[in-house]
């Protein structure tokens, strides 16, 4: 099975983590720093490394200080992270729908959305594609709210020529193996403010604090370190950093291959009636994550299978958060939703990875051609 997703390891990649497997450090030594410095050449902004693409929403989530009592607006076309993150520090998340022509959030629709209680704008970079950042921006500081940026597809990628890493309060990435880079599991927070950062790092690291000139107790010794917020274990070990340095070095090459299939699907699909292909803004220099096309909703499931049955792991990306039991969401309210309806009816992941060749790129064509044609 050819996955929709997949990890390029090569041997550089191997090397890097046996030498640190050699070495003295196996979690939270050298390699941590170096790892954060190497991405904030990359996002443009100082980085914390964390265990996974969700400690990393949760970590910016508490550095906001979000609680109970507060709203979160966010679009529904997202892994449930995004939400999940938020409702679990006690926070409501309000679901605006997506736009007409790619399913990142409305900047249109959010205004309407926001109450007293509202304390973020979450924005998500849906298959690499950046938000209308500026947008949000706007509306975010009219409002004196935060703006968040689920960037989990999206690093590497940039808007009006600035990377995503500089354009909201918090970002949040995701090194899982199907995204643009990998260390097997990980994430990362960059913020261009040196507090909130702090914060996330702190909530990252069990909320341990070890700056002498904040501790609220006396010092026993120099052993000495104090909790004052609560905090989880997040932390990112060397093995897993020494793998997402290796694999920056190649954030260029695997940028272009993924344009490259991004723009073969383009030119063999484009002919055919009924089929949408992800749209790609001017003012945009995506990273292309997903390829997320859209067929005739009922003929969504045969194209679906037909790919299974050859070996091509097409995947839908994804099912409405809202629609999952946990959120109790009312059924009337999702004519408000009509968006993110019509895209996820018709959405189909086709392989999109650095590993695929021309001719798994023929392959997939031919079949949906087969079934739609």
């Amino acid at each position: 099975m050819i996955s929709y997703g997949r990890h390029s390891i090569n041997e550089d990649d191997i090397d890097a983590v046996a030498k640190v497997l050699k070495g003295d450090w196996l979690t939270t030594g050298p390699l941590v720093e170096k790892f954060e410095a190497e991405l904030e050449k990359v996002v443009g902004a100082p980085s914390v490394v964390v265990s996974s693409g969700t400690a990393a929403l949760h970590a910016a989530y508490a550095a906001i200080g979000l609680g109970p009592g507060d709203e979160v607006i966010t679009p529904p076309i997202t892994f449930v992270a995004t939400q999940a993150t938020a409702a679990l520090l006690g926070a409501k998340p309000v679901f605006v729908d997506v736009k007409t022509d790619f399913p990142n959030i409305d900047p249109t629709k959010v205004e309407a959305a926001i109450t007293p209680k509202t304390k973020a704008i979450v924005a998500v970079d849906y298959a690499g594609h950046p938000a209308d950042m500026d947008e949000l921006r706007i509306i975010a500081d009219k409002h004196k709210l935060f703006l968040i940026e689920d960037a989990a597809h999206s690093i590497g990628s940039t808007y009006k020529g600035r990377p995503v890493g500089t354009l909201a309060d918090l970002t949040t990435f995701s090194f899982y193996p199907t995204k643009n880079i990998t260390t097997g599991e990980g994430g990362a927070i960059s913020s261009p403010s040196p507090d909130l950062l702090r914060k996330a790092r702190e909530f990252s690291r069990q909320g341990l604090i070890r700056d002498s000139s904040r501790f609220k107790l006396p010092q026993d010794g120099p052993w000495h370190q104090e909790v004052h917020e609560f905090g989880l274990n997040y932390r990112m070990p060397d093995i897993l950093c020494a793998l997402g340095i290796s694999q920056l070095k190649r954030l260029n090459y695997f940028k272009s291959k993924r344009q490259y299939i991004h723009d073969s699907y383009n030119s063999k699909l484009k002919d055919i009636k009924g089929v949408i292909a992800p749209i790609n803004s001017p003012e945009v220099s995506p990273m292309w994550h997903l390829y997320p096309l859209q067929v005739p909703a009922h003929k969504r499931l045969d194209v679906y299978l037909a790919l299974r049955n050859q070996g091509y792991g097409v995947q839908v990306n994804y099912i409405p958060a809202y629609k999952h039991p946990v959120f109790k969401f009312d059924s009337k309210d999702a004519h408000n939703m009509s968006n993110s309806e019509k895209f996820y009816a018709a959405e189909l992941s086709i392989p999109l990875h650095v590993e695929l060749t021309n001719q798994d790129i023929e392959n997939i064509t031919d079949i949906i051609k087969s079934r739609l044609i």
